[in-house]
Order: C-alpha cells, then sequence, then structure tokens
C-alpha cells in the first residue's frame, strides 16, 4: 500500500471568522481532490484581534491576526495555516515559513453605502462633505483623506456580517464603509457592492493592502510533507507579486508600519528566459493625508528573490524621493507615551498602525 492511499491526518489552523472558515473550505476542497488520502482536520483558534472587539486596530500593534495561530505551528499543534496574506506580518516567527500562496481573488477596496440611503450615491464622490465613513484601516483612511478631504472617518470593528449591520444601522451614522471585495465575494456578498477602489478610480482611487486578496499558508520550516502537498494550490505570479508587496511593506517599514497601498500588475507578453514583467504602483501617504510619495516600477521577474529585489527598489525610490520624512514624522509620533493627535488623527504611540 502506497503511502498516498494510507489515511493522513493534516491539521489545519485558521482564524473562527465564518470567512476564515470558509477560505479554509476552499484549500481543503482543493488538496482533497489531490490528495485523497489525506483527511483535514481544521482547528479554529482565536487571536488577539478575534478577541478584543473594542480597541481599535492601529493600537493593537503587528501580529493581531497570526500569533496565536503561530504558537500552535510552532508546538505542532497544525500543520498549516490558512491566513489572509495582508493579515500576515513581513517577516515570519523563526521556524516557520510563508510556504505557499494562493491564486489572488480581487484585490481591490470597495465602497458599501447604507441601506437607508437606498440608491442616493453610486460612489464616494458623490457624499456630501461631513458624511462619515466607516473603516479601521489606517491605509484606507489616509489615502481616502487625500483625495476626499471634506469626509470624516470613524472606526468599524467585527466580522463582515458585523460590518455590514453597524453601516445599515441608523443610530451609528455611517454613510459608507470600506472593505475588501475579495471577502465579499467569497461570502457571496457581492450585491452589496456600489463602487470598486483602485487607481484609474474618478476621482483619485485607493491603492490596496500589501498581499490583499491572496491567501496565504505559513508552515514549519523544513517540513518537506506539507510544503510537497500544498504545491497544487501555489500560485506562481500570485506569490511572485505578494512577494514584490512583502518586500516592499518591509524595506519601508523600518520597525513600524505605515500607511501605504500597492498595485500589482503582470505585463503582457513573455520574456526570452521564461521571466515576465511585473509592474508594482505604490504609495506612503501621512496620516492625514496631506502629503504623499507615488512611485512604480517595471521590471523582469522570474523568481522570488527577483521579485523580493524589486520591492526593495520600489521601496528605496519612495524614501530617497520624500517618503522618508513622512516614516520620521510616524516614528516621532509613536516615540512619546500614549495616544497622540497628528493633526485629526489619534495614533498610539506603541503600537504599529494597522495598513
Amino acid at each position: 500500500m502506497s503511502a498516498e492511499s494510507q489515511e493522513q491526518v493534516i491539521r489545519i489552523g485558521t482564524r473562527r471568522s465564518k470567512l476564515a472558515l470558509k477560505q479554509v473550505d476552499l484549500i481543503m476542497a482543493e488538496l482533497s481532490a489531490v490528495h485523497p488520502g489525506a483527511k483535514f482536520e481544521v482547528h479554529p483558534i482565536a487571536t488577539m484581534g478575534d478577541k478584543d472587539k473594542v480597541t481599535p486596530l492601529p493600537q493593537l500593534g503587528k501580529g493581531l491576526w497570526t500569533n496565536e495561530l503561530e504558537a500552535a505551528l510552532v508546538q505542532k499543534e497544525v500543520d498549516f495555516i490558512v491566513h489572509c496574506l495582508k493579515d500576515m506580518p513581513t517577516s515570519v516567527p523563526a521556524g516557520c515559513l510563508l510556504g505557499c500562496v494562493t491564486k489572488r481573488e480581487d484585490p481591490r477596496d470597495v465602497v458599501i453605502f447604507s441601506a437607508r440611503h437606498g440608491d442616493k450615491y453610486k460612489k464616494l464622490a458623490d457624499l456630501p462633505a461631513g458624511s462619515v465613513v466607516g473603516t479601521s484601516s489606517v491605509r484606507r483612511a489616509a489615502q481616502l483623506r487625500r483625495w476626499y478631504p471634506g469626509l470624516e472617518f470613524k472606526d468599524v470593528r467585527g466580522n463582515i456580517e458585523t460590518r455590514l449591520q453597524k453601516c445599515d444601522d441608523e443610530e451609528l451614522g455611517y454613510d459608507c464603509i470600506i472593505l475588501a471585495a475579495a471577502g465579499l465575494h467569497r461570502m457571496n456578498y457581492n450585491a452589496r457592492i456600489a463602487q470598486y477602489l483602485e487607481s484609474g478610480t474618478e476621482g483619485g482611487g485607493m491603492l490596496h493592502a500589501v498581499g490583499q486578496g491572496a491567501l496565504g499558508l505559513e508552515v514549519r520550516e523544513n517540513d518537506e510533507r506539507i510544503l510537497s502537498m500544498l504545491k497544487v494550490v501555489e500560485d506562481t505570479p500570485t506569490m511572485m507579486a505578494g512577494f514584490a508587496e512583502r518586500s516592499l511593506l518591509r524595506t519601508l517599514e523600518g520597525g513600524c508600519s505605515v500607511p501605504i497601498g500597492v498595485e500589482t500588475t503582470w505585463l503582457d507578453g513573455e520574456e526570452e528566459d521564461g521571466g515576465r514583467k511585473l509592474k508594482i504602483v505604490a504609495t506612503v501617504v501621512s496620516l492625514d493625508g496631506k502629503r504623499f510619495v507615488d512611485g512604480e516600477m517595471v521590471q523582469e521577474v522570474a523568481s522570488l528573490a527577483q521579485a523580493d529585489s524589486l520591492g526593495k527598489k520600489l521601496a528605496q525610490d519612495l524614501v530617497d524621493r520624500g517618503a522618508q520624512k513622512i516614516l520620521d514624522e510616524i516614528n516621532k509620533v509613536r516615540a512619546g507615551p500614549g495616544a497622540v493627535k497628528l493633526g485629526d488623527v489619534t495614533v498610539n504611540a506603541t503600537a504599529a498602525p494597522a495598513v
């Protein structure tokens, strides 16, 4: 009897939300089709971000969606973890490895208007000054402050269903909320999407979070059995684009997270040595949206190392053209104790702002 025909128990770590469990179901369906001898067990684990539903995300710091899951991986309680790639810090713990990135769902951010407005608004530009936008993302708020300075922003926490309910609750006062298209697509809430936001969107648009739309599968380093098994769900173009985006963020962070947005696009055509050209666009924006540095680069990418190099190059270009001033300002604000006001933005000095 072959090893493949013998039943193997593979334990999958995940967050407990409906979206997280749906994402695990998608991965298991693909794996089961190719590895019929494997039995997959789902191990939902509550992370800090799940347990604390009150504190604004920027104040919770890095690893708020991953720390508990990675501890279970290191302790061999699970065999791999299914993350939203955008939730993964750009550096993983010793002994762990980002082993696989899946094919990307739509990476864009979207606008969902409160049901109380009916069909009154079609896009963000339709909102009058003073309208309230719900988001827990510093990245989203900073970019929207840049393009729509008349809007006001209010934190909104919870899973997709909870945020939709809050958006529609008249007493809470939200005119719209900003969410990721990927999660809404996976949970079949497409009908609530009023506008997709990207760099070319009329009125300014917005660049998405690093890794948004893709799933990252984290494994123990040197666990060749699991790494080999996961190859069936790996999407190489997405993985290389994800590595470029994560390299850019890692280079820019310098020890702290900053409000940055990215877009990566594979250009048509193929090079003689098997590589393709990857275009990466990025922006670094001050928390109040008043200062920003935009940049883009195109480079042939045929390996993860080349993707990593492209991200570093664009990050350095942004720094050289003034992004360092924005980074320094955020570091200065975070150097003092407690919550500090930066314009009309409050930043917790001891935590990394969420991107």
